[in-house]
């Protein structure tokens, strides 16, 4: 079978479950793993042959698509913020809008801490996306990245080597603890968020495979992580410090508050790319 029969074939066998660009895309993505052939690439060699492992591989994946589970956790990694992050389906799959909010982050290093090492946490790491792509793209950064999920660290300790950073993982359960090992510039998390009622707006894929640990929260304490982290940064946070969060988009004007009254003077509220209220920025000047 040659790709042009292959990727006909993935649009013929998935037609019924995703879209046909969405199809493509997978398709790309896979050949580009599999056969280091980007999309120039397919184009001037349609006919390229495939060999028995390679068809196995992609009947492998089609079988795990037609089970609607992540293109990423079958391929085994992802990009986020132009760097290769290992997965697996302990780790939540980093988004856009979290590139984001490290873009953010790098700025106000870049503007306010100029002229010193700075302390960054980041609290809730998963894969290790953001501490891993801060400290690759930060000068002078001490950062530290802490998750509840051993498996979770595995992975991002990994992430770390691959990448060529050295990060400080620590295994804590921020929800237990009453006062973190010392004062940092910078406090950023995406801690979960997604309450249970949100369950039904979800993808099949997002609801059934990837973790829940990192993703939900009870309708009754949707803000649980964010008021923890947040009276945790009070007390740790360097006095020009700033704190960050990836946040609920229905929950924009509730997590502004609940900062606020934690004696955070400023709190900035900012709009991702589709337009949600996404993150936020606070600080207590």
């Amino acid at each position: 079978m040659n790709l042009i029969d292959l990727h006909n074939h993935f649009k013929e066998q998935l037609r019924s479950i995703y879209e046909k660009e969405e199809i493509s895309i997978f398709f790309y993505m896979l050949t580009e793993y599999r056969l280091k052939l980007d999309r120039v690439a397919i184009a001037l060699e349609p006919n390229y042959k495939l060999s028995l492992d390679d068809f196995v591989y992609y009947k492998d994946a089609l079988l795990h698509l037609a089970e609607q589970k992540p293109i990423q956790y079958f391929i085994g990694e992802t990009s986020f913020y132009s760097l290769d992050f290992y997965l697996t389906p302990e780790t939540l799959i980093p988004r856009p809008e979290t590139e984001e909010l490290v873009a953010w982050i790098l700025q106000e290093i870049a503007e306010n801490f100029k002229s010193k090492t700075i302390k960054i946490l980041d609290i809730g790491t998963g894969s290790g996306a953001i501490a891993i792509s801060l400290a690759k793209n930060a000068p002078n950064v001490n950062v530290t990245a802490i998750d509840i999920s051993s498996q979770a660290l595995e992975v991002a300790k990994k992430n770390a080597k691959r990448n060529d950073v050295d990060i400080d993982f620590l295994k804590i359960d921020i929800l237990k603890t009453a006062n973190l090992q010392e004062d940092y510039d910078i406090i950023v998390s995406n801690p979960p968020y997604v309450r249970d009622l949100e369950k039904k707006e979800m993808q099949k894929n997002v609801l059934l495979y990837e973790p829940s640990l990192a993703l939900f929260v009870s309708d009754d304490s949707p803000l649980i992580f964010y008021k923890k982290i947040t009276e945790l940064a009070k007390n740790h946070l360097t006095s020009k410090g700033l704190l960050f969060f990836e946040i609920n988009q229905y929950l924009g004007k509730e997590t502004v508050e609940l900062v606020e009254k934690m004696d955070f003077t400023t709190v900035e509220l900012r709009k991702d790319f589709l337009e949600n209220d996404r993150m936020i920025k606070a600080s207590f000047e």
